[in-house]
């Protein structure tokens, strides 16, 4: 993988949502190496805190700790106001908080399902807009917005986690197209199944993670894909293949597999 992308955030402001764990710390961890100032904001301030304090003393870079919950609706103007009270131009806005809840929709609390379109559709679109404007006014900026391999088909037993995904690459795809005009770059990373503490929040079976990317690879995946000007990308080789046999088999049959796949008990 070329690190020509590390230009492109030096010295320059990148806003994680998500950033304590998973695919959201390792790109912390690879812009704060490329010299990139970091806001970062996810709902366990502690662990916020310690990423901070390592990555500015590994790689001399400021950081700004926010500690906000995605899951209410007033957290995105508070993230914004935050930032604008310190007078931090964002360069890059990294949609990456998620989260699934895998099992039968009728079985998933009500709450539980509101909550995860809340954080996965609702949140994003609300930072996207807040940041968005500044970005075109002054003719540069970056937006990524984590999706999954899952945005491309159904997925049964984890519908509602796939509908919200779906709803991420679209309004990816549809805004990356509004704002190149004005020099806003807007990618949809796109990965398969990650290692990260994703599994054991939204309760998968382990099989679905036995062919795994590390979060490492798939966030420079992303990173690398934005810096190019794609407007979505899908981490992996395999990932890939599959997206793409998808198209050439009858809805019906990919969502039958898929469901296969993920039942929490073989038949």
């Amino acid at each position: 993988m070329s690190d020509n992308w590390k230009q492109a955030w030096r010295g320059k402001w990148a806003l994680i949502t998500g950033a304590s764990a998973g695919i959201g710390l390792e790109l912390a961890k690879l812009l704060a190496a490329g010299g990139a100032n970091l806001v970062l904001t996810a709902r366990r301030g502690e662990r916020l805190q310690k990423l901070a304090a390592d990555l500015t003393a590994q790689h001399h870079v400021s950081i700004e700790v926010f500690s906000a919950d995605l899951a209410q609706p007033a957290a995105p103007p508070q993230i914004y106001a935050f930032t604008s009270s310190k007078k931090l131009e964002i360069e890059l806005l990294i949609n990456n908080a998620g989260f699934g809840a895998f099992g039968n929709a009728h079985q998933i609390p009500v709450e539980k399902m509101l909550e995860m379109i809340q954080v996965n559709c609702s949140a994003v679109v609300h930072l996207t807009r807040l940041y968005l404007p500044e970005m075109v006014a002054r003719r540069h900026g970056d937006v990524m917005i984590v999706a999954s391999l899952a945005a491309f088909q159904p997925v049964p037993y984890n519908s509602a986690y796939a509908a919200t995904k779906a709803f991420d690459l679209l309004f990816s795809e549809g805004i990356a197209e509004e704002v190149r005009p004005f020099g806003v770059r807007v990618c949809a990373l796109c990965p398969g199944t990650t290692h990260t503490e994703f599994q054991s929040v939204a309760h998968q079976p382990d099989r679905v993670f036995r062919s795994a990317e590390t979060a490492e690879k798939v966030a420079r995946v992303g990173l690398e894909a934005l810096a190019a000007g794609k407007s979505y990308v899908i981490s992996g080789v395999m990932n890939k293949l599959m997206k793409e046999g998808q198209r050439l088999a009858p809805r019906s049959l990919v969502t039958k597999i898929s469901a296969k796949m993920m039942r929490a008990t073989e038949n």
